[in-house]
Formats: structure tokens, C-alpha cells, sequence
């Protein structure tokens, strides 16, 4: 059964298993340097629908039937599938998942969503309340763009700091300890942390305080150091974020360059014209179902944090004049021998 141990983190005696997982990115992601890493590339922004949303729900969907044919099971299999989306009301998700006849949970924690999604499914694991569970998340550059800014039509200048949301969804199957090759041995929830940024062009500032708070935790809970990771990751801070990370764990005299990556760094290359990097709920998740669980898979990482960031705000609280909220929430995941 799970338990707390420290102030914030979660052990799972249970140790709850990732099955099977999948991404599922578009014709920009699929060109960047993790282009070998993903299940299918959408070469057609639309999906072959008729707006960015239900593309958005397109490849949530298929991210998550991609994710249980590698693990083996169908939707009868499930239990729970817990999603969420950059969308109000969570709707690309809802429209992934409607069909599938399984109950639904919707999580909204903006980027930090795909690791609200593991960290929950977990919890529901090792506690019994469910046997097998799918977390996904997924993100979409044209919905966001006309949920959160403009029209792309309007063809608005984006300053250096802003972020490029990623058209990406990914998904994995969680399930009881059985034959995995890996799987959640810690997770911590993470607090709001406010700094009374309130530029929605320049959210890697407002999320990097909540990240460093969580890890900070994590690490003080465990009696663990940076160098104890192969990688700690987090998604999605971009790179004027993941800087100031850096430099708050420098203020307090802790290093961890040599294992520290973003996912919004990753999943881009410097010729991409993304400014800061990465974003968006399916960035993060794409990354780790696709690039960093493969690492895992191929023995070139044991153990790794993946730290979600998120930056809790809608177009309204911003029209309102209302600061960003950061969360980070965290899972740590580990290869089995």
C-alpha cells in the first residue's frame, strides 16, 4: 500500500507497472531530433478532421490504442482512463475517449498534466481501486494558439520568451506488478508557487520556482542527490526556464546540470523557430512515451525523474490581470533487473 514518506512524496509498495506506452506527434515534432522515437507522425496537421480540436482528439486516440495494442489489451482491459488536455473543459480528451466505454477521468494541470495522469493512476494501483489504468495527455499548437492568443490567421509576432505548444499526445498503460520492465516507484504533488509573473509569453519564469519546489521535496523526502538519476526532466520549462531552474538549485548549492534536461529543449531543434523551446501537454508526454521510455526499454537509463510543469491560468484570469501559477508534479520512474 502506498505511503507518505517525508513531508510530500508517495512510495508505492506496489510498485505500479508501465505496460505499454505510445507517441504521436506532428509533421514539426516528427522533424526534430527525436524524430526515431515516436510510434506515428501525423503528417497532416488536421488529422483529417475537420478542426484542431478534433485532430487534437484524433491523436489522443490513437496515442492511447497505439499505447494497449503494444501492452496487449483492449478498452474491456481498462479500468480507468485518466486524460487531459490544454482545451476548456478538457474536451480533446473527452472526444478522445468517448467511444471507449471505460470510465473517464479528466485532469487539467496545463503542461504538468501527464504526470498529474501517472501519478494518479498509481495511486489508484497500488491502493487496489483499479487493476489496470491508461494516463495520456495530449496538446495541439492550432488549438492552443486559438484558445489561449490569436487566430493564426492574425499572424501575431511571438517574443523571444514565448514557447511553441506542441501538436503531440502520448499515452501509458499502468498496471500491477507483473512482467514490466519498469515501473513508479515514488510520486510527489506538487504546491502552487506565485511570483507575480504575469506574462503568458514567458512561462518557463513562472513555472520554474513550482519545479525547483518539488524536486527540492522529492529529494529532501528520499535522502536523495541529482547525481542518484540517470536524467531528471522536466516539461515543460523551455530554455529561459530550465535556466532559472538551474540557477535556484546553484543558489542553493546543488548541481544538476549533468543529469538535468527539459522536454521542451528536446523535443526542438535550434533551426525550428520554436524561440524557448517547447510546450503543451502532449510535449512532455511525448517525450517520455516516446524517446525517454525507450532509453529505459534499451538499458541506457535506470531510474529518472519525470517533473511535469505546469502554468495554471486561462485567457480570462490573464485578461483579469491575474499572476501565472506554477505546479510541478513528479513520478519517479525505474528499470527493474
Amino acid at each position: 500500500m502506498a505511503r507518505r514518506i517525508g513531508k510530500y512524496t508517495i512510495a508505492f509498495d506496489n510498485l505500479p507497472e508501465i505496460c505499454g506506452y505510445a507517441a504521436v506527434v506532428g509533421k514539426k515534432e516528427g522533424n526534430g531530433p527525436l524524430k526515431g522515437c515516436f510510434d506515428v507522425i501525423k503528417q497532416d496537421s488536421k488529422c483529417n478532421q475537420k478542426s484542431w480540436e478534433l485532430a487534437e482528439s484524433k491523436m489522443q486516440q490513437t496515442a492511447i490504442n497505439t499505447a494497449m495494442q503494444k501492452a496487449g489489451y483492449k478498452f474491456s482491459d481498462i479500468d480507468i482512463i485518466i486524460a487531459g488536455d490544454l482545451l476548456n473543459q478538457c474536451v480533446g480528451s473527452t472526444f478522445a475517449c468517448l467511444n471507449s466505454n471505460t470510465p473517464f477521468l479528466g485532469l487539467y494541470g496545463a503542461c504538468s498534466t501527464m504526470a498529474e495522469s501517472l501519478l494518479t493512476g498509481a495511486c489508484l494501483i497500488d491502493s487496489g481501486s483499479a487493476n489496470k489504468v491508461i494516463a495520456a495527455a495530449s496538446s495541439h499548437f492550432c488549438s492552443a494558439e486559438r484558445q489561449y492568443r490569436f487566430p493564426l490567421a492574425y499572424g501575431g509576432q511571438r517574443p523571444p520568451t514565448a514557447q511553441w505548444t506542441a501538436t503531440a499526445a502520448g499515452a501509458a498503460v499502468l498496471e500491477k506488478s507483473n512482467n514490466s520492465k519498469f515501473c513508479i516507484t515514488h510520486a510527489i504533488i506538487g504546491k502552487m508557487v506565485e511570483m507575480g509573473i504575469k506574462d503568458a509569453n514567458n512561462m518557463g519564469a513562472a513555472m520554474a520556482p513550482a519545479a525547483f519546489d518539488t524536486i527540492y521535496n522529492l529529494f529532501i523526502d528520499t535522502n536523495t542527490k541529482p547525481h542518484d538519476y540517470d536524467i531528471i526532466v522536466t516539461g515543460d520549462l523551455g530554455d529561459l526556464g530550465a535556466s532559472l531552474l538551474v540557477n535556484l538549485f546553484n543558489e542553493n548549492k546543488i548541481d544538476i546540470t549533468r543529469v538535468y534536461s527539459d522536454c521542451g529543449s528536446m523535443l526542438y531543434g535550434d533551426n525550428q523557430d520554436v524561440h524557448s523551446g517547447g510546450s503543451g501537454c502532449g510535449c512532455s508526454a511525448a517525450v517520455l512515451c516516446g524517446h525517454l521510455l525507450d532509453e529505459m526499454l534499451n538499458k541506457n537509463l535506470k531510474k529518472l525523474i519525470f517533473a511535469g510543469t505546469g502554468a495554471l491560468m486561462s485567457p480570462t484570469s490573464i485578461q483579469q490581470g491575474q499572476p501565472i501559477v506554477g505546479i510541478c508534479h513528479a513520478v519517479v520512474i525505474e528499470r527493474k533487473e
